[in-house]
């Protein structure tokens, strides 16, 4: 058996649930990867320094979202906890420099949980949620680089993210026929070219590099996961499994290993 793969994937909102394409799409990948013993996300939707731990024994959900239907908020994951993942990871991690703090109230995201619901439905499999301490690509790189060894004890790595994300600009879809908008197809096929050609210095780059970068990505919490998912990667370039737009944002989602 090899090293666990390792995932960037783009999570969507609440309403991914509604989309029968992109769940399928979900379930399938899970379907094909090891069963994982454990998983470990690294979400958008949390940036906390220093580097912080979730929740390790009862996981319960943080409906970090507002304005949707009330169905959304009842949405329920109760996957175990995972405290010997977190111990592996402080000694991964913990040394000069990098601070390891623990949140045991804090629980998973929604861009952690919206992407599990669909991929392990059955929540039985201990999932730790970390935070970004940084949004520094490189820092991130190195982070995921660190916890390579993790992927070697059969824990699934996850980098949650949106490939394109720019809310304000999601409904400028150009005419009727649910073509992207041109910087977010731009952005998409720039990024997707770097990927299949393992140019991860020009990703890392890519505010400099990339066609429409500011337009993609006004901040850049949601690219940054990817980044995690590199440096926890083989030396492979990473495989796409899930591409194509929602409501004009590139829902590219990509696997190492």
């Amino acid at each position: 058996m090899g090293a666990t793969p390792v995932l960037y994937l783009s999570h969507g909102a609440p309403p991914l649930a509604d989309d029968a394409t992109w769940t399928r799409q979900l379930a399938d990948w899970s379907a094909e990867l090891p069963r994982p013993k454990a998983i470990l996300v690294v979400s958008a939707h949390w940036e906390e320094a220093p580097l912080t731990l979730g929740a390790t024994t009862t996981v319960p959900l943080v409906y970090d979202f507002w304005g949707f239907p009330q169905r959304y908020y009842q949405v329920t994951y109760p996957a175990p906890g995972a405290p010997e993942l977190a111990e592996k990871v402080r000694k991964l991690l913990h040394g000069p420099g990098t601070p390891v703090h623990d949140a045991p109230d804090r629980g998973l995201d929604h861009g952690a949980y919206v992407p599990l619901v669909e991929m392990y439905p059955d929540a039985d499999i201990p999932v730790l949620q970390l935070s970004m301490p940084s949004l520094d690509p490189r820092e991130l790189f190195t982070l995921g680089r660190k916890l390579r060894p993790l992927r070697d004890e059969g824990v699934l790595i996850i980098g949650s993210g949106f490939f394109t994300h720019n809310l304000a600009a999601m409904r400028q879809v150009d005419g009727t026929d649910g073509r992207p908008p041109l910087w977010s197809a731009e952005f998409d096929a720039w990024g997707d070219e770097m990927l299949r050609t393992g140019n991860v210095d020009a990703l890392l780059d890519f505010q400099r590099k990339a066609p429409a970068a500011t337009l993609a990505h006004p901040r850049i919490e949601h690219f940054a996961p990817l980044f995690v998912t590199l440096g926890a990667g083989d030396e492979a370039a990473p495989e796409t499994v899930i591409d194509g737009y929602w409501y004009g944002l590139a829902k590219r989602s990509v696997q190492l290993g």
